[in-house]
């Protein structure tokens, strides 16, 4: 019976000491799972009403690098909407936009996005396309 006793005994304190590794283990190292890119403030850049009407329309692809605070630090043309006028107001536009930076480590670090930025132009045509027309007929 005391065999028993001792063997019980010796299991417990075995179980107890590696329940202990673990724990100070564990509560040494902890883990910080990773966060993704989250945008906070993205307007749609300026479409001119002429642009609009004129059915001129395209969408541009850029290039953008989010640094630490969440603000764009590089934007540039991955694809041209073939309208360099479209393509310039995409990117003024987004290099005003803020986001919610990645972490890794639970720190920030920066991230390499592609963004489309659609201009489309209105369908049905509103009327203020047609008083647009007319200036432009009246040279004005």
């Amino acid at each position: 019976m005391t065999r028993y006793r001792s063997a019980l005994a010796c299991l417990l304190v075995a179980f107890g000491i590696s329940g202990c590794g673990k724990s100070s283990q564990q509560a040494s190292a902890p883990a910080v799972a990773p966060t993704e890119l989250a945008a906070l403030k993205t307007p749609p850049p300026e479409y001119s009403p002429q642009l609009a009407c004129a059915g001129v329309g395209g969408t541009s692809v850029l290039r953008v690098v989010i640094g630490t605070e969440g603000t764009p630090t590089d934007v540039s043309l991955a694809q041209s909407s073939g309208q360099p006028v479209l393509d310039e107001a995409a990117q003024t536009r987004v290099r005003e936009w803020k986001f919610k930076p990645a972490t890794r480590n639970g720190q920030p670090v920066p991230q390499t996005i592609q963004v489309p930025v659609a201009f489309k132009p209105p369908v049905p045509r509103p009327d203020e396309c047609f008083a647009i027309e007319e200036r432009a007929r009246r040279g004005g």
